[in-house]
């Protein structure tokens, strides 16, 4: 593509230098800058990207976007941008064909269940429709049988219409997309139309990044003023969870900007549920949605799960997809992996693997367990190093008053102490109703140990993780596949 060309579809730029220069890719890598390529220079939390387009000019790099004026000495073509990362995510979808006006698109955002939530999307949508894409916490998938592993929640605005051009040239007719709070501070999803948006909840999370629960949310209803924004002949729809404090906040403000759908169980949202039910092969409850009445059953379990399921029912509807045939599908949706993942068949007890890793998220799964009656609840978990340390006491908290016996353990400690960590969880247990072990594997490896009858085992916090990362080395860990080789050679327990 040419550049003059590419920068047609750039609001506000100044250049220098020739226009017709032939870009062949882009990248905001120094590094991987080179003959053809346009280099964005990204301001960063820990680097700005300004200080190395020397080394980008070096490489060869065909043209420079930057925030500065081009220097006086400079050579070559530069543009001149207001907000670097706005102007290298419309250049992204310009350069990949504008991918998402091909699509439905449907984003999720919110503190808690962005994963599940886009999971079902995902289904909910090839069901009715085709081959549908997912891009999230997990995995990508850019079409039937296409997977890659996910580098982050929401890629970089390259990567993110990079993926979209691949679904749209393997026949996906819509894709499910996570969209953190990072992505939208930095950007990321600028540039891409939607057809709707979800937003779950807001708990606390990520304060080391917002720093307050107000900037926090503020990422978040940066979502909604996109909708607003984005331009182009889609009608965006907001999905929004009004039994949330943040969610009724957004309805409030974004009233009459944009179409709103609420749910949850509230008698005044537009999807309603009811009259739920959970066992462990699944749960079921009455959807009230806008005058009719449908039976729902879903091999997820929990309260949690049934507001997943009607942000999702609503994001559907709202992009006109047939409402019963929503339901139905529900009955088959996917095991999301690492969201209260079953992983203990054919033992006296149950054994749950989930990703909780807030306050919010562990009491939710707590409680989800215990409406299933179990004779106690052991729970595993520790909080990742160099993150919000605030939540640290609240987990330890909300682990003791939950269940009936706590393991404290690794998490991903990253670069802190993991006895540091854990000392700060445990200033939250007031209680005796606990033990530390440090090492994770180990202390699995305990619970199932001490697990009887009608027990439940809840081990949170890493979810569908592989690695675990201390003091910069990641090393291979997965809760799922330890627990099943445990539970392989598991004995009759001991008693507490």
């Amino acid at each position: 593509m040419k550049l003059s060309a590419l920068l047609d579809q750039l609001y506000r730029v100044r250049t220098f230098g020739p226009l017709d220069v032939e870009i062949t890719g882009l990248t905001a890598d120094s590094r991987a800058a080179g003959p053809g390529l346009l280099f964005a220079a990204l301001r960063g939390g820990s680097s700005d990207g300004h200080n190395f387009i020397p080394q980008a000019v070096a490489n060869g790099a065909a043209a420079i976007l930057a925030e500065t004026d081009v220097p006086e000495d400079f050579r070559g073509t530069w543009i001149t941008v207001k907000d670097s990362k706005a102007a290298l995510a419309e250049a992204a979808d310009a350069f990949f064909r504008k991918p998402s006006d091909r699509l439905l698109v449907a984003g999720v955002t919110g503190t808690n269940g962005k994963t599940t939530t886009g999971f079902l999307l995902q289904h909910l949508i090839a069901s009715a429709k085709g081959t549908c894409g997912l891009i999230g916490t997990v995995k990508y998938v850019t079409g039937e049988g296409m997977e890659e592993p996910a580098s982050h929640t929401t890629p970089d605005s390259i990567t993110l219409q990079r993926l979209l051009r691949t679904m749209t040239e393997n026949i996906c007719v819509g894709v499910a997309m996570e969209v953190s709070s990072h992505a939208l501070m930095q950007q990321r999803t600028h540039g891409i139309r939607f057809d709707a948006a979800i937003f779950t909840n807001l708990t606390q999370d990520h304060l080391d990044y917002h720093g307050t629960m107000e900037a926090y949310y503020d990422a978040k209803a940066r979502f909604a003023a996109h909708l607003v924004e984005q331009g182009g002949s889609k009608k965006p729809a907001l999905i929004l969870n009004t039994d949330d404090a943040a969610g009724r906040r957004m309805a409030r403000e974004y009233e009459g900007k944009l179409r709103i759908v609420t749910y949850g169980m509230n008698v005044h949202a537009d999807f309603r549920a009811t009259q739920m039910s959970a066992t462990m092969k699944g749960t079921t409850f009455t959807l009230e949605a806008r005058g009719r009445s449908f039976l729902v059953r879903m091999p997820q379990i929990g309260r949690f799960n049934v507001y997943n399921a009607l942000g999702a029912l609503g994001a559907v509807w709202a992009m006109d997809l047939n409402l019963r045939q929503a339901v139905k599908s529900l009955e088959d949706s996917p095991q999301v992996p690492g969201r209260m993942e079953a992983v203990s068949d054919n033992k006296p007890f149950k054994v749950f693997v989930d990703y909780a890793h807030t306050p919010d998220a562990l009491e939710n799964a707590l409680r989800t367990l215990r409406d299933l009656s179990p004779r106690r609840i052991i729970t595993v978990f520790g909080c990742g190093g160099d993150r919000d340390r605030t939540k640290r006491p609240r987990m330890g908290a909300v682990a003791e008053a939950g269940g009936n016996y706590t393991i404290l353990t690794n998490d991903n400690p990253r670069s802190e102490e993991p006895e540091a960590i854990i000392a700060e969880i445990r200033s939250g247990m007031s209680g005796e109703n606990h033990e530390v072990i440090t090492d994770r594997r180990l202390a699995i490896e305990r619970a199932i140990a001490i697990a009887g009858g009608g027990d439940i085992i809840l081990i949170a916090g890493k979810g569908h993780e592989t690695g675990q990362t201390v003091k910069g080395v990641v090393t291979p860990f997965d809760d799922v596949q330890i627990t099943r080789h445990l539970l392989r050679n598991w004995v009759l327990p001991e008693r507490l």
